[in-house]
């Protein structure tokens, strides 16, 4: 048995090129004698450890075909112990010299962790009581040119367990829980949908117009036509389009792509259900969702109970329910169907405390800002939030009782927005001057807001019967099941940047002094300097440190803020808001040195503590904001103080 199979702390990189050296050498020589594992195309199984466990005792002393991974291997002269792994979990494998045919256990022996085997043998209990499979056959099935990470320690650093989901899969059980799990979701939802008489349908990824959302897409280019095209961010004006065909209950689980920041709840590309529903309001998509969610929970994981972001979530049904002005009434105190104009209604929300700033001044508007940085943060346990404002929804049905008001809700858990749904709007008028407010929008520089859609005005005109959609996400709800905290952890192959990737900016090697930069400050325009002096006893309290960028992320909600988490030399992580976003964005920012003021008192922004301030250099150019965060020499160490 090789040094490989003990116990081993992390190697040096010289002693795992001795590793790879080896198992190369293992892989030449069966090769050589003409026992290339990579020449077998097949081998019979007809048990798994799952099974063999489960069924003990009508198996025991039966012959058994298995076939998985060796995860450990322990010898003690002419017997050998190895633990085999298939996709059921483990079994033991109880291997000795004279019940196998001799040459056999010594190949045997030389197989290393990771390697792929098949094994004819006994099912048997040893005299410690463990329940193992006696070998009296075993075939190399494939060879594992590397070795697998620590046995005691599995695969820890959570960026490689994304980047290398098979390593990950591997050696962490409760991975491929969550991605069973998973699996069992979206089986369920299939079943639930196709009960009540839905129809699963496709519709295209690739589309001449982005829309269904207010969010920013990815283009590309479809060279047969020489056109732009934008990859879908939401299937739902199609899926209307059917229900005016005459479908009347359809539905597609499908990837959707939006090209926005990444963060433990955001990932550019993911999966939703959305389903449409005709001669249904928003109401009866309501009881639909709330008996699919606490319905997969009990059916997958056998209770209504949850833990997910450190608290303890029940849902089971009746879930709580209120509009979102009786929710910002209950939080802030402010009544919104008191208040009879837009001026009055965006000053009570600057009163709360809202940020107004770059949004529109209606009533509508400022509705919705008190909900979203006030009171959403308070959401834990299921709640649906209904009755949204018009100026936010532009595919929902105006409420009959009250036109500044849509039939539309949301169900928050755990402060996380789980769907999105509403009795569909079906007035082509109505949907065409809404329509045409997403473009304004979109003129002002708005990249999230929607585009015209003709076409979809055009099946409007042909008349969509009243019908209530939805869309939900499926990481998120896989989340909320398997208690993961970032949706990173129930994708399986996450977007991530390439180790490999060039800089944003990569110089070219220096050529000559003459090559220098001249660069052009004629057009720039500067703040005049304060004319008022700071005494300096005052400036010297101001404590200026070099601090390295540990973590960064778009503020949920936010447009602006990117939240970074920073070395200051303290030992204790800083967090500190900025709103830069329209600047930078969030990964490129990770492991620069900057510049912080450590001492300002702490300062509440979205809900979020923000410790202090970090300095940017501000100009204009041509008349436009131009803005550069001060970054450092990396060999600064972080606690450098400034002066």
């Amino acid at each position: 048995m090789t040094q490989e199979n003990t116990p081993r702390t992390a190697a040096p990189e010289q002693e795992l090129s001795e590793i790879l050296r080896v198992r190369r050498e293992k892989l030449e020589a069966l090769q050589a004698a003409g026992c290339d594992p990579f020449h077998i195309t097949r081998f019979e199984v007809n048990r798994h450890a799952a099974e063999i466990r489960d069924d003990f005792d009508a198996l025991e002393g039966t012959e058994v075909r298995i076939a998985g991974r060796l995860m450990s291997k322990r010898g003690m002269g002419k017997v050998s112990f190895c633990d085999l792994q298939d996709r059921s979990g483990r079994i033991q494998l109880y291997a000795r010299r004279d019940e196998m045919d001799e040459a056999a256990y010594d190949a045997f022996k030389k197989y290393d962790i990771g390697d792929i085997v098949g094994v004819r043998g006994e099912v048997f209990r040893t005299q410690r009581g463990e329940m193992s499979v006696r070998v009296r056959e075993v075939t190399l099935l494939s060879k594992s040119l590397l070795p697998l990470p620590e046995k005691f320690h599995g695969l820890t650093d959570k960026e490689l367990r994304y980047r290398q989901r098979y390593v990950d899969l591997i050696m962490n059980p409760e991975s491929r829980r969550v991605f069973e799990v998973r699996s069992r979701f979206i089986s369920y939802l299939r079943r639930f949908l196709d009960e009540r008489g839905f129809l699963e349908v496709e519709t295209p990824v690739l589309n001449t117009i982005s829309g269904g959302a207010n969010a920013r897409p990815f283009i590309t280019h479809h060279n047969a036509l020489d056109i732009d095209m934008y990859m879908r961010i939401a299937t739902e004006l199609h899926l209307k389009r059917l229900i005016v065909g005459g479908f009347e209950r359809v539905y597609e689980i499908g990837r959707i792509f939006r090209n926005e920041g990444m963060d433990t709840r955001h990932n550019p590309e993911f999966t939703t259900v959305e389903w449409y529903m005709a001669y249904a309001d928003f109401n009866d998509i309501r009881r639909m969702t709330e008996e699919l969610i606490s319905g997969a929970a009990l059916e997958i994981l056998g209770t209504y109970h949850v833990t997910w972001q450190g608290h303890d979530i029940d849902l089971t049904p009746s879930w709580r329910c209120m509009t979102m002005a009786e929710a910002v009434k209950n939080c802030l105190g402010i009544d919104f169907m008191a208040i009879p104009d837009d001026a009055a209604a965006v000053a009570a929300a600057k009163a709360a405390g809202v940020d107004m700033d770059g949004v529109e001044p209606t009533w509508g508007r400022a509705l919705y800002e008190c909900f979203d940085q006030k009171v959403e943060e308070t959401l834990i346990q299921p709640t649906f939030i209904t009755m949204h404002p018009v100026d936010v929804s532009p595919l929902s049905k105006r409420s009959p009782s009250d036109p500044r008001l849509t039939e539309r809700f949301e169900l928050f858990i755990c402060a996380s927005e789980m769907c999105n749904a509403f009795s569909e709007l079906n007035d082509p008028i109505d949907q065409r001057e809404r329509f045409q407010k997403q473009v304004e929008l979109r003129a002002k520089g708005d990249e999230e807001a929607g585009m015209m859609d003709e076409d979809f005005i055009t099946a409007l005109e042909y008349g969509l019967p009243p019908t209530g959609g939805i869309g939900i996400g499926i990481d998120r709800t896989v989340m909320l099941l398997t208690g993961s905290d970032s949706i990173r952890d129930v994708i399986l192959f996450p977007t991530m940047k390439p180790l490999d990737a060039p800089k944003k900016e990569e110089k070219p090697a220096e050529a000559a002094p003459a090559a220098e930069e001249k660069i052009d400050f004629s057009a720039v325009q500067i703040e005049p300097l304060f004319a008022d002096s700071v005494d300096f006893e005052t400036f010297s309290r101001s404590d200026f440190r070099a601090v390295k960028v540990l973590e960064c992320e778009a503020v949920k909600k936010s447009k602006k803020l990117l939240k970074f988490l920073l070395d200051d030399g303290s030992g204790t992580p800083r967090t500190i808001l900025s709103g830069i976003h329209e600047y930078y964005e969030p990964e490129e920012l990770v492991g620069k040195t900057c510049v912080a003021i450590t001492n300002l008192p702490a300062r509440r922004m979205m809900g979020i503590d923000s410790c202090g301030m970090l300095i940017s250099a501000v100009h204009h150019e041509n008349d436009e904001e131009r803005l550069h965060l001060l970054m450092l020499d990396p060999h600064i160490p972080a606690g450098a103080k400034l002066y």
